[in-house]
C-alpha cells in the first residue's frame, strides 16, 4: 500500500567537491581533542561512508593551507559531520584550529573520499585497531554499525597513553555494553598522575594481548589507524602469523607539503629553459585551458608537477592521491592515474583526475 502523506525527500546530498559549511559546535572530548561539527547553510544530507575523511581549505597567516582529516561522526546522523583534532606540539594547523574555530565560523571543505570505510571492504567479523586520535574513523564506523544494528562481530582495541586519553571513552562504553557482539578493549600506556587507577592492559599492544583479546584476529577483516610505529607493530604482528595482508585496511596522511609560491614569470623562464636541454622528442604536451597556458613534460611527470612548472597552482594536501583536493577535469588526451581512494568511479566517469597522481599519455588538455 502506497503511504500518500509521505512528502518525497529534496534535501541535497552532499557530493564529492567543495562545500562551504559552518561549525555549529565544538566539544572538548578529552585535554587535547576538540570535535568540530559542521552543518551547511542551507540543509545538506551529508551522506560518506564511515572512515572517509575530508579536506579543509583554510587560510593561515595569509597562506592557502589544505589539512586532511578524518570524519568521526557517522553518516546516519546525516545533517551535520564533525572531525575530531588533536592539538600537538608545534602542530601549526591543528593548533590553529583548537585556537580559531568556534561556533559561528565558516570554512570551505572538500570531499568526502577515502578507499578505509566498511562499505567497499565489508565483512561478518571485524577488527579494528587503532592508537590516539586515530581512532577517529573506527569511531565512525563503530557508531554506524551500532546505528544501523548491524548484524557483524566486532572486536574493536584501542591504545591511549593514559585512561584520562581515551577519546570518546563514555560513547564506546555504551554502545559496547548494548550488543553482546560487539567487544570493546583498551589499552593504556601509562596510568593517569592524578590518582585514577586502570584496571585494564597496560603498556604497548602486543601479540599475547591481541591473542588473550581476539583468539581468533586471523580470521577478521583488520581496519588499523594510528601513528605509523603503531601501524607498522601491527603489521608485523600479523605477518610473522602469515596474515593475508588482502583483508588490512589502514589510513595514513603523509606531512601536508610546504607550498614554495615564486614568482611566476620566474617559475616559466625556469621551465622553458629546461624544456630546452631535453630531447624534444621525449616531451608530452600538457595544455591548462583556462589558464591558457601550455608545457612540455618529460614522460612520468605529473599534471600538477606540470602546472607547478608554469606557476599554476592547483590546490594539493596529501600528494598522494588520497585526499581528492586536486581533482581537476581532464578535456582531451589519456593519462595512467595511480591515486589511492581519492577519486570516486563517478568522477572518473565524468572525465574528472587527481592532477598529483596523473601523468600524461600523450598530449593532454585540462580544464584549469
Amino acid at each position: 500500500m502506497t503511504m500518500q502523506f509521505l512528502n518525497p525527500v529534496t534535501t541535497q546530498t552532499w557530493t564529492n567537491g567543495r562545500h562551504l559549511v559552518r561549525c555549529v559546535k565544538v566539544i572538548q572530548e578529552t585535554a587535547d581533542v576538540k570535535t568540530f561539527c559542521f552543518m551547511a547553510e542551507q540543509p545538506v544530507m551529508f551522506f560518506f561512508k564511515p572512515g572517509q575523511f575530508v579536506t579543509l581549505e583554510l587560510e593561515l597567516e595569509g597562506q592557502a593551507v589544505m589539512r586532511s582529516y578524518t570524519i568521526s561522526s557517522s553518516p546516519s546522523v546525516p545533517y551535520s559531520f564533525s572531525i575530531s583534532v588533536k592539538r600537538l606540539p608545534g602542530g601549526w594547523v591543528s593548533n590553529w584550529l583548537h585556537d580559531n574555530i568556534k561556533a559561528g565560523s565558516e570554512l570551505p571543505v572538500h570531499g568526502p573520499v577515502g578507499d578505509f570505510n566498511i562499505i567497499d571492504h565489508a565483512a561478518d567479523k571485524l577488527l579494528f585497531l587503532s592508537g590516539g586520535v586515530g581512532i577517529t574513523p573506527l569511531m565512525s564506523m563503530t557508531r554506524w554499525l551500532f546505528d544501523t544494528n548491524a548484524n557483524v562481530d566486532l572486536e574493536f582495541v584501542h591504545s591511549a597513553r593514559a585512561p584520562r586519553d581515551v577519546v570518546f571513552h563514555r560513547e564506546l562504553v555504551h554502545i559496547f555494553s548494548r550488543i553482546p557482539e560487539f567487544k570493546l578493549h583498551v589499552v593504556c600506556e601509562n596510568k593517569d598522575d592524578i590518582g585514577e587507577t586502570w584496571a585494564g592492559y597496560r603498556g604497548f599492544l602486543t601479540q599475547p594481548m591481541l591473542e588473550l583479546m581476539a583468539p581468533d584476529y586471523l580470521e577478521r577483516e583488520i581496519f588499523c589507524c594510528g601513528p605509523a610505529p603503531y601501524m607498522n607493530a601491527v603489521k608485523a604482528i600479523l605477518r610473522a602469523n602469515h596474515f593475508d595482508m588482502a583483508h588490512y585496511h589502514e589510513e595514513s596522511f603523509a606531512a601536508t607539503p610546504v607550498e614554495v609560491r615564486e614568482d611566476v614569470r620566474e617559475l616559466a623562464e625556469q621551465a622553458e629553459a629546461a624544456e630546452e636541454a631535453l630531447d624534444q622528442t621525449q616531451l608530452v604536451s600538457v595544455e591548462f585551458a583556462q589558464s591558457d597556458r601550455r608545457i612540455h613534460v618529460q614522460p612520468g611527470e605529473t599534471v600538477h608537477a606540470a602546472a607547478a612548472k608554469l606557476g599554476l597552482h592547483i590546490p594539493k594536501a596529501c600528494g598522494m592521491g588520497i585526499c581528492g583536493t586536486c581533482r581537476v577535469g581532464l578535456k582531451s588526451g589519456r593519462v595512467e592515474m595511480d591515486h589511492n581512494g581519492g577519486i570516486t568511479e563517478e568522477d572518473i566517469a565524468e572525465g574528472y583526475i587527481l592532477s598529483c597522481c596523473s601523468r600524461p599519455v600523450g598530449p593532454v588538455v585540462v580544464d584549469f
